[in-house]
């Protein structure tokens, strides 16, 4: 919706007006974003931490990826000053704001599961 919660119109969203669609997924989008806010939307939680709940994600990405988000103030870093250096990384009430979003996903991945995985 718009400033006078009008729904935007698909067709209307081209290459010289503002899409709000194509503006979120250039914040949100990729593989991994969404994952990594879903992890820590109750927790801060430390790299390794994350690590390990997102197996799948090299460091390299994990790092780019919350590099990225931070960028977009949708994590907050927190360095301590200890040694060995601690960092926590927690979600941000702009990425709190997802949080509808991300619990519509899983209930439709949770409905669709069958029909999602038949084509592997």
């Amino acid at each position: 919706m718009n400033k006078n919660n009008e729904l935007y119109d698909a067709a209307s969203c081209s290459e010289n007006q503002e899409c709000p669609v194509t503006n979120a997924m250039d914040v949100i989008g990729g593989k991994w974003k969404v994952i990594i806010l879903y992890h820590l939307r109750d927790n801060t939680l430390r790299f390794g931490e994350l690590r390990k709940r997102i197996p799948k994600i090299t460091q390299k990405m994990l790092t780019q990826q919350l590099r990225e988000l931070e960028s977009n103030n949708l994590v907050e870093r927190k360095v301590y000053a200890e040694v060995p250096p601690k960092v926590e990384y927690t979600s941000t009430d702009i990425a709190d704001e997802l949080r509808p979003i991300m619990d519509m996903l899983c209930d439709w991945s949770k409905r669709n599961h069958e029909q999602i995985n038949a084509a592997e």
